[in-house]
């Protein structure tokens, strides 16, 4: 498109200027260096934070009783809140913020369980199959429990890894009995847990509806874990806790506002929010790295401009001898570009490497058991930000050419030939 003799001026008034031309590139190269860092640090810190979510559904919320610490019609403080069955019916079928729910009956932390010689305690956990979804519960061997286990009270259990190590050792669980209490329950599952949820491996789950049966329960639900509707603000996410908060508040005769009659967390709430924040900081990061490079490309229009001016008699004397404008503003606009692009590419490179070098180590550690509890996962610039920053590389080019190629284009040759 452009004469070769163009690129073979270039390239010489480079050679000629290697350290001025070495100080102007690096300056955009460590501008887009460190926003592809800042971006890759900020995706690390956001995937981080989505996996701590991950371990449960991101609209899972929680819902417990206490005591009303407010009159309320005609009532006095200090009465005792109980859900019921009658609950789960109604929020399984009545309320409308609702999707899926499971009750809990509390079991005494000491149960003792055992199989043949071997023995311990362990937490017992009773719940709904809804559950293995909501708090993401992974069943390494055999099956989580189902709506047919529920409905004929099955004495059936799903234990964690920890205590099918306690009390099989190498032995296979799924079909054998071990006694809860002195209740035989029949194993169908072995449940994993990430190795930062350890205390997970300890637990049992067995049929909220057989807990209740065997244990004296009656109709008595100490806690529900209910998934809401998915909302796009915590805003909407908190009007879902009030409006659930307020129904129960009618069934149960208690104030709305007493938090100790009710206790609840909505995490749906919590994962909107921080999320926010990890998009303002995005913004941010954009914001530094734009500003670190066009302090760069500041630099090389400036530097664009000290060349016109030193070359001002060799344009006048090209446009006397007929050079076009146009020939003129692509000399120095194409300059500006290849300084631009090809540094701000080195820094681009550089940057991602980096990031992928860093996300190799935390793979490899996670790998090797000792990156379970860090807070970054995956620091990587995704395709789409990297061509994007190439794009803003090329225009930054031509605009940092822009004004200097427009000055030299101006340049009349009487005036060129007067300039000392």
């Amino acid at each position: 498109m452009f004469d070769v003799d163009i690129w073979q001026e270039i390239f010489s008034t480079i050679k000629k200027n290697k350290l001025r031309t070495f100080l102007t590139g690096f300056s955009v190269a460590w501008g887009i260096f460190m926003l592809m860092v800042l971006l890759g640090s900020g995706n690390g810190l956001s995937n981080g934070v989505k996996v701590q979510f991950a371990e449960n559904a991101v609209n899972v919320m929680w819902m417990w009783t206490g005591e009303t610490s407010i009159p309320y019609n005609g009532l006095k403080e200090g009465r005792e809140v109980k859900f019921s069955n009658q609950d789960y019916d109604f929020l399984t079928t009545k309320s409308k913020e609702i999707e899926k729910v499971s009750s809990r009956y509390y079991l005494p932390n000491d149960i003792l369980y055992a199989y043949g010689k071997e023995y311990g305690s362990f937490e017992t956990s009773t719940c709904y199959p809804s559950l293995k979804e909501m708090e993401n519960i992974n069943i390494k061997t055999g099956r989580f429990i189902n709506e047919m286990d529920m409905r004929e009270f099955r004495k059936v259990v799903v234990i964690g890894d920890e205590i099918r190590k306690a009390l099989f050792k190498e032995e296979d669980p799924i079909g054998k009995y071990i006694k809860i209490g002195d209740v035989p329950f029949n194993v169908i599952g072995i449940s994993e847990a990430k190795k930062r949820n350890q205390d997970n491996n300890r637990a049992a789950y067995i049929p909220f509806t057989t807990a209740q049966r065997i244990f004296n329960g009656g109709d008595r639900v100490h806690t529900f874990t209910v998934t809401s509707k998915m909302v796009g603000t915590s805003e909407e996410a908190e009007a879902i806790t009030e409006k659930v908060r307020q129904d129960m508040a009618k069934r149960h005769n208690f104030d709305p506002a007493d938090k100790r009659a009710m206790g609840s967390f909505n995490m749906l709430t919590e994962y909107i929010r921080t999320m926010k924040i990890f998009q303002a900081i995005n913004l941010f990061v954009w914001i530094i790295g734009i500003g670190t490079l066009i302090a760069g490309i500041v630099g090389v229009s400036n530097i664009m401009l000290i060349l016109v001016k030193e070359r001002t008699k060799e344009i006048g004397i090209r446009k006397a001898l007929g050079a076009t404008p146009f020939s003129v503003v692509s000399l120095v606009l194409l300059e500006s570009v290849l300084i631009t692009t090809v540094a701000g590419y080195i820094g681009l490179v550089l940057g991602v490497g980096l990031m992928e070098l860093v996300n190799f180590g935390l793979e490899q550690a996670a790998a090797s058991g000792g990156a379970d509890n860090v807070f970054f996962k995956n620091p990587t610039v995704d395709f789409s930000t990297a061509v994007s920053a190439t794009l803003i590389l090329i225009l930054s080019g031509a605009l940092a050419g822009y004004l200097p190629s427009r000055k030299a284009a101006n340049v009349t040759p009487i005036e060129a030939l007067r300039d000392e």
